[in-house]
């Protein structure tokens, strides 16, 4: 009798649960289909697209030669892979730091400096646009690494995201570490950095896909076409009077791309760095 009324329940939370697995699949496929209709539209031509063709077509080979030919595809993603991995190093290098001493070192001055810092997320990108163009033409870095990275190396919210995590470090380590003569900047290379791996993963996955998809700032410091990256040259290909959006398609999966294997290879140490786990 116990295991038939414990077969009854259990058929009876699986009835349960059907609704909550058909809404589940409903909201899969909308937030899926967007992609499918990427790559499936990379395969037609302008026609097809245009005509709202969901189904794959022939011509992936012949729109990927015409973006190969007709636009700098190789260059712009080796400026795109060489700025966001600049971006990401240095970003994590710096945040890291300033999370860890605003936690691990904190006092009344520095949670007040905190303060501060956070109401910088308040300030819109658009509103300091113009001087820190101003800035970067008159330090004559414009069309260049520095010029792209430099403002995005410190940000307000990687910066408290690595101060929140850090409240797991154990400090034992840091006591002992201390106590067997190890520096400052030691704890932090050889204790800090290995046990908060997680986090690091997290950081890195969010500060490369914002630096890769980075669109407004690249197209005011980049005023040369060798400098341009993958998301300006998809602008620059969808505002032609005679836009072929099968090439067009070809070039946003080109762009698509790189993000997607990043997520996916660390989508584990991700989903542990945003829940503050510490390794």
């Amino acid at each position: 009798m116990t295991e038939n009324n414990t077969k009854i329940r259990g058929n009876m939370i699986q009835r349960r649960l059907i609704p909550s697995y058909i809404v589940l699949i409903i909201v899969s496929f909308f937030s899926v289909f967007p992609i499918y209709w990427m790559v499936t539209a990379a395969t037609n031509n302008t026609v097809d697209v245009a005509k709202g063709k969901i189904f794959f077509g022939t011509q992936a080979l012949d729109n990927f030669k015409k973006l190969v030919e007709g636009t700098n595809l190789w260059q712009s993603m080796g400026n795109s892979f060489k700025y966001a991995l600049v971006q990401t190093i240095l970003c994590l290098l710096v945040c890291s730091l300033a999370g860890y001493g605003f936690e691990l070192y904190h006092d009344k001055g520095k949670d007040l400096l905190f303060t501060f810092l956070l109401l910088g997320m308040m300030i819109p990108g658009v509103a300091t646009m113009i001087p820190l163009f101003t800035m970067m033409s008159r330090m004559k870095l414009l069309n260049s690494v520095l010029g792209f990275v430099l403002p995005a190396i410190a940000t307000p919210f990687m910066i408290m995201m690595f101060r929140q995590n850090s409240r797991n470090f154990p400090t034992d380590i840091m006591e002992a570490a201390r106590i067997d003569g190890l520096s400052e900047l030691g704890i932090f290379f050889r204790m800090y950095m290995p046990v908060m791996k997680a986090t690091y993963a997290a950081a890195a996955v969010i500060t490369f896909m914002n630096a890769w998809n980075s669109y407004l700032w690249p197209r005011v410091v980049m005023t040369d076409n060798k400098a341009q990256t993958m998301p300006i040259l998809i602008a620059n290909m969808a505002n032609g009077y005679s836009v072929d959006y099968g090439m067009l398609m070809m070039g946003v999966l080109f762009s698509t791309l790189p993000t997607l294997v990043i997520f996916f290879v660390l989508q584990k140490q991700f989903a542990e760095g945003i829940t503050g786990s510490v390794k």
